[in-house]
């Protein structure tokens, strides 16, 4: 007779239990996510990064009005400390060059990051002309009733809005997404030669240390044991008993010298592993917040092909019934459009926040080990 194996009811309950739990944790922790976000925003460094993109978007959209790129040269006024010291420091002082690499990598992402913002404000502009068209049929749907139809002019007027929105270039398109691969790589790679480098000076320090011990145990044995020879000769020399306690005082004189001289290599690598592993962290939070502003790219990205399809498609059949149904669309899509063009221009201002806050902590690593040196 064959055995049934029923599965115990107590374990399916406790599978059960561990599945709920691991959603409260995934649950718990989108929540601490969203509240870091959230509390990110109301930082008073968000809210003058904010006003800054805000009001130079506002001063160039008034200086060429409908005419396109605008040419923002944003990261000249945001990024912080400014290229000019940082140029300075360099030219002062003997650098690491995996950090002149990391304040390169920094500029590019804080262009790639303007032009975003610029793709931004080309997508606000455009959508303008569907604006219109949602006004026009607003304005229909209050003069007539919503079985009548519109009337010829204005259809010919929404479907000329529509085939214009059709036929302009997405402007996301600006970056294609292999410069985003390029970009995202060259973080990883930076970030890898970085922690590859920490590592090998802090070998470096350990083994120096290790020597150090043995190089001054050495030196004290060999002066400790001469000395003790020259004693004994001492019994028979009036040479070894003048010559015995300054060999002693030697020995210790160049242990001493040897120590230092150990000591200045060290703290010099030390600083080096602390002005890098501050560069290091910077890149790996910066890889974070630009793979999320990548997925937002993209997703925006489709979202407006979409409404370009829809636009091309409705304008290639012609029809009144299929206009309604795709300003209807985009009707019901305006909020989505809005809130998307919002959170991603919120996570590139907290990428420049970020860089900034990274680039302040290097140069003060570089400024501290300037002056510790001096000491």
């Amino acid at each position: 007779m064959a055995c049934i194996n029923f599965k115990s009811p107590f374990r399916l309950l406790g599978r059960s239990r561990k599945r709920q739990k691991d959603r409260d944790d995934s649950l718990v922790n989108k929540v601490n996510v969203d509240e870091e976000y959230k509390e990110a925003l109301r930082t008073k460094s968000y809210t003058d990064i904010s006003s800054k993109v805000e009001g130079h978007l506002a001063s160039k959209s008034m200086e060429t009005s409908s005419s396109f790129p605008l040419h923002l040269h944003l990261f000249e006024s945001l990024l912080e400390p400014g290229q000019e010291t940082v140029a300075h420091i360099i030219e002062g002082l003997s650098i690491h060059p995996l950090l002149i690499d990391y304040f390169k990598i920094t500029i590019e992402t804080c262009i790639i990051c303007e032009v975003l913002l610029q793709s931004i404000h080309q997508i606000r502009a455009n959508h303008r002309i569907i604006k219109s068209v949602l006004d026009l049929r607003q304005k229909a749907l209050v003069r007539i009733s919503e079985s009548s139809t519109f009337s010829n002019d204005e259809c010919y007027v929404m479907f000329q809005d529509l085939a214009s929105f059709a036929a302009i270039r997405n402007p996301l398109s600006a970056i294609s997404p292999a410069e985003f691969r390029d970009m995202q790589n060259g973080h990883s790679d930076l970030l890898n030669r970085l922690t590859l480098q920490c590592r090998k000076l802090q070998r470096e320090i350990k083994i120096r240390r290790g020597m150090k011990k043995i190089v001054g145990y050495t030196i004290v044995v060999a002066y400790t044991a001469l000395t003790f020879t020259l004693m004994a000769l001492a019994l028979h020399s009036i040479v070894g008993l003048v010559a015995a306690p300054a060999l002693f005082t030697c020995s210790f004189g160049l242990l001493k010298k040897h120590n230092k001289l150990v000591k200045i290599k060290a703290s010099s690598r030390e600083r080096m592993v602390a002005q890098l592993d501050v560069a290091a962290k910077g890149v790996y939070i910066l890889i974070n917040d630009f793979n999320t502003i990548s997925r937002l790219v993209i997703r925006l990205y489709d979202e407006i092909e979409h409404s370009k399809a829809m636009a091309d498609m409705c304008v290639r059949n012609g029809k009144i019934e299929v206009m309604k149904e795709v300003v209807r669309e985009f009707r019901i899509g305006e909020t989505c459009l809005n809130e998307q063009l919002k959170e991603l221009e919120e996570h590139i201002n907290l990428c420049f926040l970020t860089i900034n806050r990274s680039r302040r902590l290097v140069v003060q690593e570089l400024m501290h080990s300037t002056t510790t040196h001096k000491k």
